[in-house]
């Protein structure tokens, strides 16, 4: 399947008008996040398919104006022909604004899916804000990944796990993918277009370890 993957900015490319003959056939619009529910109700309606989001830590005004149509998945685990989809929304706590989470926080939600993930049978997809911890996060605070995710993705082995906030410039899509055990991890920032089916991309992630020594363990 083919997705449309987008987080953080509100890319030229695709908004107030999409190059749509460009980037079709979609299957769906997944959202990492800190994006405006207007831009996700755009998206859908212009592709004309379903849209699966979380929330960033910078998404107000999605809680008393969602985006219509669109499914918001965090902490659920929602199935999209024949894919099983689970989102966890936000970043690590550094101000005490809403959409952050201490990695204990963070843990519990991610811990509250594990029935869900057993009852059917294991997890495809998830959407992310933020990074697994050491995987493409950052040194200070705000944009430290999760360490719960890492241990998520080592028990569960999703095929791909996807998550924006980390900002930075791709100049090819295999800058954006790491790999760990048979996962593969994608900064979404901006847009990226997702093929399951493809291979090419899954080889040319960069299996790594992550590094996790440069601050104590909370």
């Amino acid at each position: 399947m083919r997705f449309l993957t987008i987080s953080d900015v509100v890319s030229a490319e695709l908004y107030p008008v999409a190059h749509s003959e460009a980037l079709e056939p979609l299957d769906a619009v997944l959202s990492c996040g800190d994006v405006p529910p207007e831009y996700l109700t755009y998206l859908g309606h212009d592709f004309r398919v379903p849209v699966f989001y979380v929330r960033g830590n910078h998404d107000l005004r999605h809680a008393r104006r969602p985006p219509q149509g669109a499914t918001h998945v965090h902490g659920r685990l929602v199935h999209f022909k024949g894919l099983r989809i689970v989102g966890f929304e936000g970043s690590m706590w550094y101000n005490g604004g809403p959409m952050q989470y201490t990695e204990t926080q963070m843990q519990w939600t991610v811990w509250k899916t594990r029935p869900l993930i057993w009852w059917h049978g294991g997890v495809d997809i998830v959407l992310a804000h933020a990074p697994p911890r050491g995987f493409g996060d950052g040194n200070d605070l705000c944009h430290r990944g999760f360490r719960c995710f890492v241990r998520f993705i080592r028990s569960h082995q999703p095929r791909w796990f996807l998550h924006g906030h980390v900002h930075r410039t791709f100049h090819e899509p295999s800058q954006r993918l790491l790999r760990l055990g048979d996962t593969i991890i994608v900064n979404t920032v901006g847009w990226h277009i997702l093929d399951t089916d493809h291979e090419t991309m899954a080889r040319s992630a960069r299996a790594v370890q992550p590094n996790t020594s440069r601050t104590p363990r909370r």
